[in-house]
């Protein structure tokens, strides 16, 4: 079992940085062969996979979102975080953190997601 939990602010100024942190209460990021993901949901629309990092600290970004977005960890915390710069309020989504107990750097993108959080509404707003 692997629990995890968002926070962070729930509204964001366009053309600031939105930054979530995701607890991992129990799991270790450092665990081999895990990866450790941001994923978000806009009103209406489909989930989108924004990136990932790896237990051994290996990132790699939807190349969409990739020259906005920063994945970084704590690990004396148990800890991954998301910084999306310059947002606007397309951004506005659900914004889920998740694991995954099966990643191989070499595919990059996640296969899957064994465990999510419960998500966290940001709503970009002036």
């Amino acid at each position: 079992q692997v629990q995890l939990q968002e926070s962070g602010p729930g509204l964001v100024k366009p053309s600031q940085t939105l930054s979530l942190t995701c607890t991992v209460s129990t799991g270790s990021i450092l665990t081999a062969h895990t990866a450790w993901s941001w994923i978000r949901q806009p009103p209406g629309k489909g989930l989108e996979w924004m990136g990932v990092i790896a237990y051994d600290g290996y990132t790699y970004y939807n190349p969409s979102l990739k020259s906005r977005t920063s994945i970084s960890r704590d690990t004396s915390k148990n800890q991954f975080s998301l910084q999306l710069s310059s947002v606007t309020p397309e951004d506005t989504a659900v914004y889920y953190c998740a694991a995954t107990l099966r990643y191989s750097d070499a595919a990059q993108r996640p296969s899957g997601m064994d465990y999510w959080g419960k998500g966290t509404q940001v709503t970009v707003s002036s």
